[in-house]
């Protein structure tokens, strides 16, 4: 992120709320997190990305989820929280794996 921030371009999240895998919605780190500002796991992890200068792109065809998803201006998560989510990082994609031959062939278009 530092590295693209020195040529003026941002990370985008495309998928910022991981599409609810591996139990995000219940993280109990998020959840805690959320209750401490009164904010829902989704709102604490867009203000997360937020916070880090990352664009996010979340989706819902859900009415109610796509105001909770802008009401996520009205706080600050403190550096103890930030902290707390970036521990959540577990370094491997729960969508690819992009070392994988398979993947790579894909996404360059080779049969």
């Amino acid at each position: 992120q530092g590295y693209m921030k020195e040529f003026g371009t941002h990370m985008m999240a495309w998928a910022p709320l991981a599409e609810g895998r591996n139990n995000f919605f219940t993280n109990p780190v998020l959840e805690a997190i959320g209750k401490k500002y009164g904010k829902s796991v989704a709102q604490v992890a867009l203000r997360w990305l937020i916070q880090r200068d990352v664009i996010i792109i979340p989706k819902s065809v859900h009415v109610e989820r796509m105001q909770q998803n802008i009401d996520i201006f009205d706080f600050d998560l403190s550096q103890d929280d930030m902290a707390a989510i970036a521990g959540l990082d577990t370094k491997q994609s729960l969508f690819f794996d992009h070392h994988a031959p398979e993947v790579v062939k894909m996404f360059m278009g080779w049969k």
